[in-house]
């Protein structure tokens, strides 16, 4: 069970631990939750604490409450993708850097540049056990045993703005790249280790509501709205070496394709971020 900090809530532990048991499997997709007596004999709260939790699943579109029938586990989203031309291909040097400038203003509220912007590692959890965990072994064609995992969060004017996470076939990564704190371009230190250059190979989008985790993270309540970019990395022989799930706050960015080269006869170049 993950380390909780002494003054979070109650209720919001309890929902962490819930949550870790949807994610190891305990409660599949689908299933009925066990009821609030249930559940509060089995954590050693009252019927309150776990009515709070609940909602804060609920809220985090973990759980669906069906009024007089009970509360199940919602089902993961259905992936939706994008093929994209294989000439379009192009370095993955970290884009959503790109994509959330620090050289450029923010919106007018957003707040400027100040120090201690940019990505900074946040753990390096143990591989295994999580759906996400599964997925990243599916993409790149290997087991979570062969996985390391590192977790990062870019900041921007002051506040987190970007949860990442990023799955490499290499163990194990040098501690120094691991080091809670540590500054700099994931994505350029992560093929450093592994001594490759890294290509796009895929990336879809997505939204999703924002998980107690996340929610945690980026300073946002629960089922917030978030941006999600994920994708696999290769490298120039087309062999997975990357796979990366990016949680941005819908309020700080968006994507835009570009069909046309920037500042092109259409006059569409330019203006936004792009990805």
């Amino acid at each position: 069970m993950a380390t909780h900090r002494s003054d979070t809530p109650l209720y919001r532990r309890l929902a962490r631990q819930l949550q870790e048991r949807i994610d190891a499997g305990t409660y599949p997709a689908g299933s009925r939750l066990p009821s609030e007596p249930e559940l509060s004999a089995d954590f050693g709260v009252n019927r309150l604490t776990v009515r709070q939790a609940v909602a804060e699943l609920e809220r985090a579109a973990v759980l669906e409450i069906r009024r007089g029938v009970g509360t199940f586990v919602r089902p993961p989203a259905v992936r939706v993708s994008i093929t994209v031309d294989p000439r379009s291909q192009r370095f993955d040097l970290g884009s959503v850097h790109r994509a959330l400038p620090l050289d450029t203003p923010l919106p007018e509220g957003a707040g400027g540049v100040v120090e201690g912007d940019g990505e900074t590692v946040v753990a390096a959890p143990a591989v295994g056990g999580s759906a996400e965990d599964d997925e990243a072994a599916r993409q790149l064609g290997r087991t979570t045993g062969e996985l390391s995992r590192v977790d990062t969060v870019i900041r921007i004017g002051g506040r987190p703005r970007v949860a990442n996470s990023y799955w490499v076939p290499t163990r194990p990564l040098p501690a120094e790249l691991l080091r809670p704190g540590r500054p700099g371009n994931m994505v350029l230190a992560l093929a450093g280790a592994a001594g490759v250059e890294l290509e796009y190979d895929w990336r879809a989008f997505g939204a999703i509501g924002a998980d107690l985790a996340d929610a945690e993270l980026l300073g946002v309540p629960p089922g917030t709205p978030l941006l999600v970019r994920e994708g696999v990395s290769c490298t120039p022989d087309g062999t997975p070496a990357l796979y990366v799930r990016r949680r941005i706050d819908g309020s700080s960015a968006r994507f835009v394709l570009h069909y046309r080269e920037p500042g092109g006869a259409d006059g569409a170049g330019g203006s936004g971020p792009a990805e």
